[in-house]
């Protein structure tokens, strides 16, 4: 800050001095005080809600017009960072009662954060600090150089800052008016002047922060006992003077705790690296940005009222046509949204080398002043956990982008070291010291393009990388099933723009070489290129959200869990080498005993794992009914499905193959191969999750799959007995009961399932018992398990064919099984239609917290109509399974952290959560987590049975599960 300009009338220009008026709005007290005292407000074209966004804007314009006033010379808005400040420090347990904020509250966060800049005003958090903190730093600074300083607030937190030169304004809602707050107002409140507010609420405590304070005095009594003794200390140290017995033992008996206390009410007016003076410059906004937002917002009447006041521009934004009133049936998938200006061609001549740390200084600046930056790394691996970083790019506006090398070599990097670091680059710590404040701060938003891969890579080198938005997850959001989110794909349909091929730079087969041996100058326009697109999309995608009815889905379901994702793939999970040896020589010998099965019932020796041979030992040699051949190749089609209708009809030798097969891609996939994917530096294996890669909102492991170990088989099982704890911990396996049928319940209102589930019937049993009716005591289990195939194979849409292959039944007695169901569920089938029927008519299926899921393929002709219309009834059943765990994992962080417990997520396997825990918290920890994930659909979505978690513990993971 401008800590050294002159007190008064000699400031720089843009400075803050005497006759100057500072407004500090305390946005987040603002932003919950707006949401419980007014009414609520949605948008109309997606629900969003708005009402404390709403609340907001109007204060804001009200604020910076004078409202009949004095206009601010200068002006910001104050958030908190996060949840963890300093005095979690002094005292743990600080604000660590809070609950949740409201779930409707939740999307209005970023908005009110957008809303200030789109207002041209100053958005400021610290990491570390509260808003209050940094409210008392501009607020006393800016006081002792002669300026005028009004605090806006309802905080009486902040009534130890008023006095002199400095006030409180408590904005009016519901048309109430405005209320000003002096010193005299402070002593009504505490009974004190300002200077002792302090030593009031040291003794007193805040039920609402924990702050513990004095057991049994409150406000008055502390008023009282401050008034006769001057401060806290002074009461203290004459404690024994006290003459009510119970009072004077609290105050001997608490009194480090009322020091404590006192440490914690007490802002900090010191707070360090705020923006200076200049950038609290009351400016005018800017139409398009500000006119814009209200648009989107649908605030119609504050839309009109701004623009009459800035003047014939912002008056023919708001009359025309933008993105936000687009038509009630979204184009998703439309070329540019209306009423948007294209940007520039791409022209990669533009793009800066940023060469040395002044350079890149600038650049910082550059992207701190515009709030915004795309940001985009090269490596050397796909790898996170591997990769080197080679260079970073960032863009600040369509065509501004620039490319900072940071790892190039030169030569042939043969094994005499031939190879050298490439002239012309600035150190890689040097430039992550210039570039790390910038990346964590929070009044910069981080674009990136599949942002958690560089999330993961910069977090290696100690670079927090806060807010983000994601391109890959706002095209996810919105076009679902329509098409992939990769950055080629999405520029060349958005930005009609081919971006260059990492081909034509790193080569491809044997040849191949890593980012860190290709030229500078021939990395630079492929990376600045990178960034530039990415804001480009950006800019195209973010405004299509409202109008596509998505917000809330990116707001709390995609955006929050990204970090959180990042955060568990690097923590990765343990795996014991020597266990996946000792299997994978299990399996082979299984194998080979196997093998010799299969050789004697064949009456010859001949290559288990080739089909050719396998189909002319089944259909030729051995005559076997049922075999079909290719008609491509002409070898006879030995599938799964093949070799299980075979083995069936009572055919050993397809069986014996069938269980080769799954020991063979056990000992393949798992056993073998996951020892290659233990990390050499952690000892763990880091999974990455996909988060855009299916259609329904289910997350996808890659490199290593950890996701389609096999459960159902005694070997497959033992997999994850080579998963293991560290030393004194043990892992925590949580598992959804059932979801998607309690979903399946709840979509298709079927009363008989709903109630099972409310009185915790066996849904299983409950179903055969109405379909067969067969009483529930006693019941066969094989007439169970018939039952078990036949629910989930609904939610399925399973045929008749692939129930009789399931349950070894003929095909016509499970067409009866299955008709008979619907006979009895009546609501099930009501619901199919009715999905089939909106997808066929929206062209997509929505689930119950409004993820949108494409049916592109739903009126296409033949099998490919027969696969859509199953995956359009599935889809918003297992999309709402997906979007709850979803939920539950982006909540599951800051719950762990309230609670100062040492749990740690470390895999998500679909319905499943896998934690790893000091072994003395396990129980509580448990429980904790089994209270957020059943609770992690309330209150977005109307579940009206319960969800239950299955909870367990152990050394390993198959013990845990």
């Amino acid at each position: 800050m401008d800590g050294d300009s002159g007190e008064g009338a000699g400031e720089s220009v843009g400075g803050i001095g005497a006759g100057d008026l500072l407004h500090l709005v305390d946005g987040s007290a603002y932003i919950f005080r707006a949401f419980h005292a007014l009414p609520p407000l949605t948008r109309k074209s997606d629900g969003l809600p708005v009402g404390a966004v709403s609340g907001f804007c109007n204060m804001l314009f009200k604020l910076i017009q004078g409202d009949g006033g004095r206009a601010p010379t200068h002006l910001a808005v104050i958030f908190d960072h996060s949840s963890k400040t300093f005095r979690n420090d002094i005292y743990p347990d600080y604000k660590g009662h809070r609950p949740d904020p409201p779930e409707e509250l939740v999307p209005q966060f970023p908005l009110i954060r957008d809303a200030t800049r789109a207002f041209n005003c100053a958005c400021i958090e610290t990491p570390g600090f509260e808003a209050d903190d940094i409210i008392a730093t501009y607020a006393r600074q800016a006081a002792a150089k002669g300026a005028e300083v009004v605090i806006v607030s309802a905080d009486k937190d902040l009534m130890q800052l008023v006095g002199g030169r400095i006030f409180m304004r408590k904005p009016g809602l519901r048309g109430e008016p405005d209320e000003t707050i002096d010193a005299e107002g402070v002593h009504e409140k505490f009974g004190v002047g300002p200077d002792k507010v302090v030593d009031v609420q040291a003794l007193a405590g805040d039920a609402t922060d924990n702050v513990p304070g004095a057991p049994g005095i409150g406000i008055k009594t502390a008023a009282q006992l401050i008034n006769d003794f001057g401060d806290v200390e002074a009461l203290l140290a004459r404690a024994e003077e006290i003459k009510q017995p119970k009072r004077r033992q609290t105050l001997i008996d608490h009194a480090e705790q009322i020091r404590i206390s006192r440490r914690l009410v007490e802002l900090c007016d010191a707070v360090p690296d705020l923006p200076d003076w200049p950038e609290l410059t009351v400016r005018a906004p800017e139409a398009g940005a500000l006119i814009g937002f209200l648009k989107a917002m649908e605030f119609r009447t504050l839309t009109n009222r701004i623009a009459e006041t800035l003047g014939a521009e912002a008056g023919e934004i708001a009359a025309s046509d933008v993105a936000a009133e687009a038509p009630a049936k979204p184009a998703a998938d439309s070329a540019a949204p209306a009423g948007e200006k294209p940007a520039a061609p791409i022209d990669h001549s533009a793009y800066v080398v940023i060469r040395d740390a002044d350079t890149l200084r600038a650049w910082v600046a550059e992207a701190t002043a515009a709030g915004v930056v795309a940001v985009d790394t090269e490596t050397t691996s796909l790898d996170e956990m591997q990769a080197e970083l080679v260079g970073v790019s960032l863009a600040t506006a369509p065509g501004r982008a620039a490319y900072a090398p940071l790892g190039h070599v030169e030569g042939d990097g043969d094994l005499l070291g031939a190879s050298q670091r490439a002239p012309g680059q600035m150190g890689l710590e040097e430039a992550l010291d210039i570039l790390r404040p910038m990346l964590a701060d929070p009044a910069v938003l981080k674009i990136g393009q599949n942002l958690k891969y560089d999330m993961k890579v910069l977090k290696r080198h100690g670079v927090e990388v806060t807010p983000i938005d994601d391109t890959m997850l706002i095209s996810y959001a919105q076009s679902a099933g329509l098409h992939s989110h990769g950055m080629d794909a999405l520029s060349q349909r958005y930005l009609d723009h081919e971006p260059i091929a990492i081909k034509t730079l790193l080569g491809s087969g044997k040849g191949q070489i890593t980012f860190d041996r290709v030229p500078i100058d021939k990395a630079a326009p492929y990376a600045a290129e990178d960034a530039d697109v990415t804001l480009r999309l950006w800019k195209v995608l973010r405004p299509r959200m409202i109008a596509a009815g998505v917000t809330t889905v990116y707001e709390t379901l995609e955006r929050p869990l990204a970090p959180v994702l990042a955060a568990m793939e690097l923590r990765g999970v343990k795996v014991d080498r020597d266990a996946l040896s000792r299997l994978s020589n299990a399996f082979a010998q299984r194998m080979a005993g196997l093998e010799a099965e299969i050789h004697e019932l064949a009456g010859e020796k001949f290559n288990v794992g080739s089909p050719k041979q396998l189909g002319e030992i089944l259909f030729e040699r051995l005559s076997l009914q049922g075999g079909r051949q290719s008609a491509k190749s002409g070898a006879y089609v030995t599938d799964a499905d093949t070799l299980e209708s075979l083995a069936a009809q009572g055919h050993d030798l397809p069986a014996r193959v069938l269980d080769w097969r799954q020991l063979s891609k056990l000992k393949g996939t798992y056993t073998d191969a996951l020892q290659g994917h233990i990390n050499a530096e952690t000892g763990r294996v880091h999974t990455s999750f996909s988060m855009a890669a299916t259609t329904t909102g289910r997350l996808a492991s890659t490199d290593p799959n950890l996701q389609n170990i096999p459960v159902r088989s005694e070997e497959g099982r033992r997999i994850r007995e080579a998963f293991i704890a560290e030393p004194g911990n043990v892992l925590l396996s949580l598992d959804y009961s059932q979801i998607e049928l309690r979903i399946l319940a709840c979509v298709a209102d079927i009363p008989e399932l709903k109630q099972a589930f409310r009185e915790g019937v066996d849904i299983h049993a409950l179903t055969a018992s109405e379909m067969f009716g067969v009483p529930l005591e006693g019941m066969d289990p094989m007439v169970r398990r018939q039952a078990k195939a036949i629910n989930f194979g609904v939610i399925y849409g399973i045929s008749a064919f692939g129930l009789s292959n399931n349950l070894r039944i003929p095909q016509g007695e499970a067409k009866a099984f299955i008709d008979r169901y619907f006979e009895r569920f009546p609501g099930i089938r009501a619901y199919m239609d009715a999905t089939r029927d909106r997808a066929k008519r929206d062209g997509y299926v929505e689930t119950l917290f409004g993820r949108r899921i494409h049916t592109p393929e739903i009126n296409a002709k033949g099998p490919r109509a027969s696969f859509a219309y199953r995956a359009a009834i599935n889809a918003p059943i297992q999309g709402a399974a997906a979007d709850v765990i979803r939920r539950a994992m982006a909540r599951i962080p800051q719950a762990l952290e309230r609670a100062g417990s040492g749990a740690r997520m470390l895999l998500q396997v679909h319905d499943e959560l896998l934690f790893e825990c000091p072994e003395d918290e396990a129980d509580e920890a448990a429980a904790l987590l089994r209270d957020v994930m059943e609770n992690a659909a309330a209150p977005a979505a109307a579940l009206d049975v319960p969800l239950t978690v299955e909870a367990g513990k152990g050394a390993t993971w198959a013990a845990a599960h």
